[in-house]
């Protein structure tokens, strides 16, 4: 058994405990087969700890002579809450200023899915994905606006059914230059 498969039979094993301590049934006809199914949904849900957003983003950078905002907009995500382990789930813009170079625009989408698969809250997502494109590129600015819906004010506590969260976080450039910041939101509302 490689050390994938001992993982998820061993999360496997809490989850059948988990049932149990609820009240039903973990043999019962509809629940037999739901602790490895609940236990591998899990292990993918948090693939983002056994990968290196280092490594995806380098995998595809290219020289750029050009100098003006580079913007990808509206990155689907699903993350779990780390205070309650319940989903949240949104999207995230992501815009930089590039310095000679630029990236293949799946591997934003790709770092975005790195820190989206671990246990999360919602404004060290935003700041962890603009810090990691800013750094890695060497952008004269990156900005990152994400905005998201979580089933932990949805589901549970005060049940807001139609509340949403937005975050930002700016590095470079965009954290000295308010009118660049101004015309990010602008571009995002037009496009």
């Amino acid at each position: 058994m490689d050390e994938k498969d001992r993982v998820i039979e061993e999360i496997a094993g809490h989850y059948r405990k988990i049932i149990e301590l609820i009240g039903e049934n973990p043999d019962r006809e509809g629940l037999v087969k739901t602790p490895i199914r609940a236990a591998k949904a899990l292990y993918f849900a948090t693939q983002g700890y056994r990968q290196n957003p280092d490594e995806v983003m380098k995998s595809a950078i290219f020289e750029y002579a050009g100098s003006q905002m580079i913007i990808v907009k509206d990155i689907e995500f699903y993350s779990f809450c780390e205070h309650h382990i319940l989903p949240f789930f949104g999207k995230v813009s992501i815009g930089y200023l590039p310095n000679g170079n630029m990236i293949g625009l799946s591997k934003l989408a790709r770092v975005v899915n790195v820190f989206a698969r671990r246990l999360q809250v919602q404004e060290r997502f935003t700041a962890e994905i603009c810090q990691e494109v800013y750094r890695t590129l060497n952008a004269h600015g990156v900005m990152v606006v994400c905005n998201a819906e979580h089933l932990c004010m949805k589901m549970r506590g005060v049940e807001k059914q139609d509340s949403s969260t937005t975050t930002m976080d700016y590095a470079g450039r965009f954290a000295d230059e308010p009118a660049l910041r101004q015309e990010f939101l602008s571009m995002l509302k037009s496009i």
